[in-house]
C-alpha cells in the first residue's frame, strides 16, 4: 500500500511498491486501487485467501487492465481486500476483516469487491477496479453510494486476474462522481461500436420493481422520475418471463460448477480453512450435476436471446440495483444469506444475458445509499456511463 494510513481497512497490508505511470494522460491526477485478484508487478495476488497468498509469490507482470490505467496517467496506491476467492457478496472476509462502508459505516460494504468500494467511498482513492461475477461491483456500488458498472461480458480484459466463473466474470470499476466515471469509462471501455441515441427508448422492469418492499419502491421513486424526465416516459415490461426462481437457479448452477472447476483442485489438494459462507458455497458446488448445468445453460441461452431482442439497438432498461440498502454489520449470517439470495434475483439479469449494467447513486433510505440501475444492449457500455453522468449531474433528491 502506498498510502500513509488505511482507516477504512480497505487495503491489503502489502509492502509498498511504486508503479511507474504516465506523467500526462486522460486520467492524470487521479489515484486508483485494484482488487486483489489482479496481478500487479511487485505484489502477490492473495484472492482474499491466506492459502492463495502463500502460493502466489511476487508477480513479475501487471495485468493489462491495470496497466491501461497507469498508461493513462492514473497513480496506483494499492491492492484492496476481496471476499475469499471472490465467492461472496457481503464484503466480510473471515481472514482479513470487513472494509468500512464509507457511506454507511454501520452496514456491510458488499462484496466481493468490498475493499475497492470501501477505498473509493472513504476517499482513499479516486477510482478502483473490481470484478462482477454475480453482482460484486453493482452490489457494493449501491451499498456504498458509488457509480459502478458491470460491462458487457468480455468488454474489459481480465487477463492476469484470478477467475471465479469465467463465463460470468467481468471487470468493472467504481467512482464517487459522474465526471470521473465517464473519464475512466473512456479509457477502459473505449468507444461503443453502436452508441445509444441521446434519448433511447426507456423500459421499466415492472417485475423487478415488484420484488421490492413498498418502502424501497417509494425511496426509488424520485430517482425513477429523474430518469423519466430526461428520457421520457417508460414503457412497462416484465423481463423475467421464465420466473426469477428459474433464472436464479440457472446462475447458481453455472456459477457453482465453474467456480469448482477453477478452485476445486486447490481446495481438494490443500484443504484450506474457508470462511463459513464460502465453505458452504463450495460444498454446494461439489453437488451440482451435469444435468443441472445443461438445463441451466438452456435457460440462460433463451433468456439472453430474448432480452437482447427486447432491448434491440437503442433501448435502456431501468431496474433496482439491490433489494434494499446494505444490511447491518450486526445482522446474522442467516439474514445476510437470505438478503444475498433475494439480491441475486435482481443481479442475475445482466449476468445471464451478458449485457452491461450501471448502478447510479440516486436514492437513500434509513440514511444509507440505494442505487438504481440502467441496462443496455451489448456494447453500449460507454453510452450507459455517459447517460448515468447526465442523469446524476445536478440531481438533488427532495
Amino acid at each position: 500500500m502506498l498510502l500513509d494510513a488505511d482507516p477504512a481497512r480497505a487495503f491489503m497490508p502489502y509492502p509498498a511498491v511504486a508503479l511507474p505511470h504516465a506523467e500526462t494522460g486522460p486520467l492524470s491526477g487521479l489515484t486508483f486501487a485494484a482488487k486483489d485478484l489482479f496481478d500487479v508487478a511487485g505484489y502477490p495476488t492473495g484472492c482474499g485467501s491466506p492459502h492463495m497468498l502463500a502460493l502466489s509469490g511476487i508477480k513479475a507482470r501487471t495485468a493489462p487492465t491495470v496497466q491501461k490505467l497507469l498508461d493513462a496517467g492514473a497513480r496506483f496506491v494499492g491492492k484492496t481486500i476481496t471476499d475469499e476467492l471472490a465467492f461472496s457478496m457481503n464484503g466480510k472476509n473471515a481472514h482479513f476483516g470487513t472494509p468500512v462502508n464509507g457511506a454507511a459505516p454501520g452496514r456491510i460494504p458488499g462484496g466481493s469487491s468490498s475493499g475497492s468500494a470501501s477505498a473509493v467511498s472513504n476517499g482513499l482513492c479516486d477510482l478502483a477496479l473490481g470484478t462482477d461475477t454475480g453482482g460484486s461491483v453493482r452490489a457494493p456500488a449501491s451499498h456504498c453510494g458509488l457509480f459502478g458498472i458491470r460491462p458487457t461480458h468480455g468488454r474489459v480484459s481480465l487477463e492476469a486476474c484470478h477467475d471465479l466463473a469465467p463465463s460470468f466474470d467481468t471487470c468493472g470499476f467504481f467512482t464517487r462522481d459522474g465526471a470521473t466515471f465517464e473519464r475512466v469509462g473512456e479509457v477502459l471501455l473505449g468507444a461503443d461500436d453502436r452508441p445509444l441515441s441521446q434519448r433511447p427508448r426507456l423500459l421499466l422492469a415492472t417485475d423487478a420493481f415488484g420484488l421490492l418492499d413498498a418502502p424501497v419502491r417509494e425511496a426509488l421513486a424520485p430517482a425513477l422520475s429523474r430518469i423519466e424526465s430526461l428520457l421520457g416516459g417508460a414503457q412497462e415490461q416484465d423481463v423475467a418471463v421464465e420466473g426469477f426462481l428459474a433464472l436464479y437457479w440457472a446462475l447458481r448452477y453455472i456459477q457453482s460448477r465453474e467456480a469448482w472447476v477453477v478452485d476445486g483442485p486447490m481446495i481438494e489438494r490443500f484443504h484450506p480453512p474457508l470462511g463459513p459462507s464460502v465453505a458452504d458455497r463450495f460444498a454446494f458446488a461439489q453437488t451440482v450435476t451435469s444435468r443441472q448445468v445443461a438445463e441451466a445453460q438452456t435457460i440462460r441461452n433463451a433468456f439472453r436471446e430474448r432480452l437482447s431482442a427486447l432491448l434491440g439497438a437503442d433501448s435502456v432498461l431501468v431496474l433496482p440495483t439491490m433489494p434494499d440498502v446494505a444490511p447491518l454489520l450486526t445482522d446474522s449470517e442467516e439474514a445476510l444469506n437470505d438478503y444475498r439470495n433475494k439480491a441475486l434475483n435482481l443481479l442475475c439479469l445482466s449476468v445471464l444475458s451478458g449485457l452491461p449494467q450501471v448502478s447510479i447513486p440516486l436514492a437513500s433510505r434509513h440514511g444509507a445509499p440505494l442505487g438504481i440501475s440502467l441496462m443496455g444492449p451489448a456494447g453500449s457500455d460507454l453510452s450507459l456511463v455517459s447517460l448515468a453522468r447526465r442523469i446524476a449531474d445536478g440531481y438533488r433528491p427532495e
